[in-house]
């Protein structure tokens, strides 16, 4: 006679949950298990695979990679270029519509000047190397950008197009790249998913530049949901070293229809891009968050401050007096000259006013200021042959808070012709690239296993159930260390019990799975780096440890993985670079 399920203790009934094994004991017991099932639609056993091979690798199709790209074919190596999306119409870089531009016959500041500007508003969390990089070498991307009919249009994919087809630089779209791949300690390539042709692909190249992009938790009210941190987990998963994780970026959305990010940024999708001078700030940190924290509900956008008069809140995060002035921002104007009142309109982000709630990019840090470690300023990683450049290398360009309208762009292009013409360089002193065919076989596997499940957790349900976790305001922004561990506790048992389960019944899926298993480890990373920085400084706030803390934290947080495969710390002073 079947043993009744009606008495099942909540205990046993976790112990069976645990793990993929369980859904066959529970459907045993008689319980229901059509939310677990996976009706795969792919036969596994019969997908084909390709190997091209390369001399640079680019994965990623936006500024960065478009300049990554271009150079790297013109110091001579052979290009591929790798996206998720589109040519210049995925991630971030199609909302982008203002680049920075430094020409030293029209600006007052020096590069120096300018560096050492945008370091005392970043409370020293810039590297100069990279601030001084951008001043440099910006106006001779935006000119190429001209020449290529960049700010033509409100869309881009036309004029990145050109430069690449008069290169004929090969491009494939819509290929999801899972894995990076290192053998005798260097880059041999990567591999991935197409998600039209259905099949596997392995890349053997001399280099990879990595331009995926930062990434969120697929938060709404924000152009950044395709954008899941995939390059940097890919390569802190070899060896890479990561950081600024414990940063915040800042952008609201409108509380009126939050979560429609068009109805809040349409006007950026719809305006041609235009360019930028010098205009140091302090924006975009955690102003808005400590404002709702403190008063509840939206805050008002508009000067620091946020609030009506009659709420005026005390404390929160430490704004230099040099940047504290109604537009937050020196002006292009050297130290201590008086600088003119913000004009009407000019204070919030662009498309911005009235009523607005924070959240929408959670998950991102300040641009530039996470992503791979580079070991100098060339933006090659700690791994041969792997260079990061865009919001996927954490070049602190602009240090821990957002100093300067249109430099993520400018730096963006910048750094990616900086690694192309590296990664083209590096790739002449090295053999040509080969996987072995034990590592093609094990990361086939790997790639392959949500389709081979029987049953699991959607990637949907478990994305949903992290936003859950991370998005609230006193957990990403306004941090606590109780809270903080907390918050932890959940991320660790979605990363030991439900990502081993996740399922894909078809490609789309299994593009979910892969992107979701990237944001529980940044989840993870992001907590842990929180809780170890016991100070507050730009777009970092504990409301435990509230002040800046210069005596122990004038260093950068560095994350590896041990050769245990624990995530590990350590601290890189300011204005350094890695041992």
């Amino acid at each position: 006679m079947k043993e009744s399920t009606n008495n099942l203790s909540r205990r046993k009934f976790i112990a069976l949950a645990g793990g993929a094994a369980s859904f066959a004991a529970i459907a045993a017991m008689g319980l229901p298990t059509d939310w677990a099932l996976n009706t795969t639609k792919v036969d596994v056993d019969s997908l084909s695979f390709d190997k091209i091979k390369t001399d640079v690798l680019v994965i990623g199709g936006g500024m960065a990679g478009l300049f990554a790209a271009v150079k790297a074919h013109d110091a001579g190596a052979k290009v591929l270029m790798v996206s998720k999306g589109r040519l210049g119409a995925s991630g971030q870089t199609p909302f982008a519509k203002g680049i920075f531009t430094y020409d030293p016959k029209k600006e007052k500041l020096s590069i120096d000047e300018f560096a050492q500007a945008v370091s005392r508003s970043a409370l020293g969390t810039n590297n100069p190397a990279y601030t001084k990089q951008l001043a440099e070498h910006s106006l001779d991307r935006v000119n190429e950008l001209k020449q290529w009919g960049f700010f033509d249009s409100s869309l881009y994919n036309k004029s990145f197009s050109k430069p690449i087809n008069d290169r004929n630089i090969p491009l494939q779209e819509r290929v999801v790249i899972t894995h990076l791949i290192k053998e005798n300690n260097k880059i041999v390539g990567a591999a991935g998913f197409s998600l039209d042709s259905e099949k596997i692909i392995f890349y053997e190249a001399k280099s990879v530049i990595l331009c995926t992009g930062a990434g969120g938790f697929k938060p709404n009210g924000f152009p950044i949901c395709d954008l899941t941190h995939d390059g940097t987990i890919m390569a802190y998963n070899i060896g890479a070293k990561v950081t600024g994780k414990e940063w915040n970026d800042g952008h609201p959305a409108k509380s009126e229809n939050a979560a429609a990010c068009y109805d809040g940024w349409g006007d950026m999708f719809e305006k041609k891009p235009e360019t930028t001078s010098v205009e140091i700030r302090h924006d975009l940190g955690v102003d808005m968050n400590y404002t709702a924290y403190i008063n509840g509900g939206a805050a008002q956008m508009g000067p620091p401050g946020m609030g009506k008069q009659e709420n005026i809140v005390v404390g929160g995060p430490y704004r230099p007096e040099e940047f504290n002035n109604a537009g937050g921002h020196q002006g292009g104007k050297k130290e201590g000259e008086k600088r003119p009142p913000r004009k009407e309109g000019k204070g919030g982000p662009p498309g911005m006013g009235g009523s607005v709630v924070g959240g929408s990019s959670a998950g991102m840090s300040i641009h530039k200021a996470e992503g791979i470690v580079p070991i100098n300023d060339q933006c090659e990683s700690n791994i041969s042959g792997l260079f990061a450049a865009g919001d996927a290398l954490g070049s602190y360009m602009a240090g821990a808070i957002y100093t300067q309208i249109g430099s993520s762009l400018a730096g963006s292009a910048v750094q990616g012709a900086v690694a192309g013409e590296a990664a083209a360089k590096y790739s002449k002193t090295v053999k040509t690239a080969s996987i072995s065919s034990s590592k093609i076989k094990e990361i086939k596997e790997e790639i392959l296993a949500p389709l081979k499940r029987d049953a699991g957790y959607s990637a949907a349900w478990v994305t949903q159930t992290l936003q859950g976790i991370m998005i609230p305001n006193f957990i990403i922004y306004i941090k606590k260390e109780n809270l903080l561990k907390g918050a932890l506790a959940y991320v660790e048992e979605l990363r030991d019990h439900h990502l081993p389960t996740l399922r894909a019944k078809n490609f789309h899926e299994l593009r979910l799975v892969h992107e979701t298993a990237n944001m529980i480890v940044t989840a993870e990373m992001k907590l842990k780096a929180s809780i170890m920085r016991t100070e507050s400084r730009c777009s970092h706030y504990r409301i435990d440890y509230p002040e800046v803390d210069y005596e122990n934290w004038n260093v950068w947080i560095n994350i590896f993985k041990g050769e245990d495969g624990t995530m590990q710390f350590e601290k890189q002073p300011f204005n350094t670079w890695p041992i």
